[in-house]
C-alpha cells in the first residue's frame, strides 16, 4: 500500500504546484509526457528481462493457468461496459480505463496521450483504487469466494505490490499462478488501452 500512497502523493503534488503557477512554463509549454513514457516503457523492459524467475515461470507453464488472466480481462471488460451505462464516459473510454488492470502508471499516461488529462486522472484513480481494494479486501474475498477472486482483482499487480497479501490469505502454491497472471496483463495493458482509445 505504501507504493500506492506514494505515487498517489506525487500525483497530487504535482496538481497542486500546476495550480499554484509552481511549474516551469517550458513544461507546460512542451509535452514531456512522451519522454516519461519512453523511460517507463524501457524500465518495464528492464524489469521483466531481468527477472530470473522468467524463464522458470515461461518453462513450466500450462496452457489453462492462461484461463485467468483471460477472465480476468473478459470480466473487467464486462464490468466496465456495463459501468458506462451510468456514466456520461463513453462504452470505449470506460475499457480503457479498465484495460489498465490496475497498472495506473502506464495506463494512465497512454489514456492522458489519447484522451486528454481528465480521463487520465481517472484511470490514475481507478486503477490505484483497484490495487487498494485488492490489498484491503484479500481476506474476505479469499475466504468467501477462493483463491483466484483476489488475484483477478488484483490485475497486473498481483507480481508486485499484492503478491504478498495473495500469498498470505491465498497460500504459497498461488505465487506461480500470480505471477503469469500478471505478466500477462501487463504485456496487454498498452495493447488494450491504445486500441480502446482509438475507437
Amino acid at each position: 500500500m505504501k507504493g500506492s500512497l506514494i505515487i498517489l502523493f506525487f500525483f497530487c503534488s504535482g496538481a497542486v504546484l500546476s495550480r499554484l503557477g509552481l511549474i516551469p512554463a517550458y513544461l507546460l509549454e512542451h509535452d514531456c509526457t512522451v519522454y516519461a513514457l519512453w523511460l517507463l516503457m524501457l524500465l518495464v523492459g528492464i524489469s521483466i528481462g531481468s527477472d530470473r524467475r522468467l524463464g522458470e515461470i515461461l518453462r513450466t507453464l500450462r496452457p489453462r493457468v492462461l484461463l485467468l488472466p483471460l477472465a480476468t480481462t473478459a470480466g473487467t471488460f464486462a464490468g466496465t461496459a456495463l459501468a458506462s451505462l451510468f456514466l456520461t464516459y463513453s462504452v470505449s473510454e470506460c475499457m480503457a480505463v479498465g484495460a489498465g488492470f490496475a497498472y495506473y502508471s502506464l495506463s494512465s499516461i497512454f489514456i492522458s496521450q489519447y484522451k486528454g488529462a481528465e480521463l487520465g486522472t481517472i484511470a490514475l484513480i481507478s486503477n490505484i483504487a483497484r490495487e487498494l481494494a485488492t490489498l484491503l479486501l484479500t481476506p474476505l474475498l479469499a475466504r468467501y469466494l477462493g483463491p483466484l477472486m483476489p488475484i483477478a482483482c488484483g490485475g497486473a499487480s498481483t507480481m508486485d505490490t499484492t503478491l504478498p497479501v495473495i500469498t498470505r490469505y491465498c497460500g504459497k502454491e498461488w505465487i506461480f499462478v500470480s505471477i503469469v497472471h500478471a505478466m500477462i496483463l501487463d504485456f496487454s495493458v498498452p495493447f488494450w488501452v491504445i486500441f480502446f482509445c482509438t475507437l
